[in-house]
């Protein structure tokens, strides 16, 4: 497994493309509400990427993929095609997922947004979701073992009655859109994986109100819950540092510190 560790210079450019990445998220908040299309939403973003923060729409091509963004509502797990048949409907819960290229590297991250009023059991799910983010990120410093990511969001999401999926996971990221290692959000083998500070990779668990297992539509991308239960997802990008990490795609109406230090 080779894990590629950034220098300095590589991280500040990390820096910024995450922050591209969480401005966009920023930007389309006030564009999520019933009525809108999904293909509207990708609009949105990708001429904020191109002509406002003058950079490139990662997915645009990527193994075939043609939008800016991934837009996964209520069922779907994740990968989501943007459609501008698709409109949002009161109480939709849905995840936009947008990844940023600038000077070449990465930054790649994601949010639940709800479209109108939320209903009880979508909103419940979304706060989890992230609560699972959250309480991974507050353990990565340098020599956790990187399963211990995967054993704490799912003890956590399982404790509040979900399920954390298992077909898909993080990974690291650089001047590479998905490179080593993978990063997965239940309790499994690692691979014997020990971080390290310069590593630099998603966590982006995948929370399912029923049973964790999905199945692939026949578009070939979008992934769906299989018992066609709702789905959370919430995405950041890490830094390992020296003492903690570094959120690089910290929002800044996010109520999360960007570096956790651990003495």
């Amino acid at each position: 497994m080779s894990i590629t560790i950034k220098t300095p210079e590589q991280i500040e450019k990390m820096r910024i493309a995450g922050k591209l990445a969480a401005d966009v998220l920023e930007m389309i908040e006030s564009h999520v509400k019933p009525g809108i299309s999904t293909g509207e939403l990708d609009q949105i973003c990708y001429d904020y990427i191109v002509n406002v923060q003058k950079a490139i729409p990662a997915n645009i091509g990527y193994h075939g993929y043609q939008h800016t963004s991934c837009i996964s509502i209520n069922d779907v797990v994740c990968h989501g095609i943007p459609s501008f048949d698709k409109k949002l409907k009161d109480g939709d819960i849905l995840n936009i997922d947008v990844t940023v290229i600038k000077d070449g590297f990465h930054g790649d991250t994601s949010k639940m947004y709800i479209a109108g009023k939320p209903t009880i059991l979508g909103q419940r799910l979304c706060q989890v979701a992230q609560e699972s983010l959250y309480r991974a990120i507050r353990l990565v410093k340098p020599g956790l073992r990187l399963r211990e990511i995967g054993k704490v969001i799912q003890r956590y999401v399982e404790s509040e009655g979900y399920s954390s999926v298992r077909e898909y996971c993080g990974h690291g990221i650089g001047q590479v859109y998905h490179e080593e290692p993978q990063v997965l959000h239940y309790a499994a083998d690692d691979g014997g994986v020990i971080l390290q500070p310069g590593m630099t990779f998603t966590i982006e668990p995948m929370i399912n109100a029923g049973d964790w297992k999905t199945r692939t539509m026949k578009d070939g991308w979008t992934v769906k819950t299989k018992d066609r239960s709702l789905s959370a997802q919430y995405e950041h990008t890490l830094l390992v540092t020296e003492t903690g990490c570094e959120v690089l795609t910290l929002r800044s109406n996010e109520a999360f510190p960007r570096i956790t230090e651990h003495n």
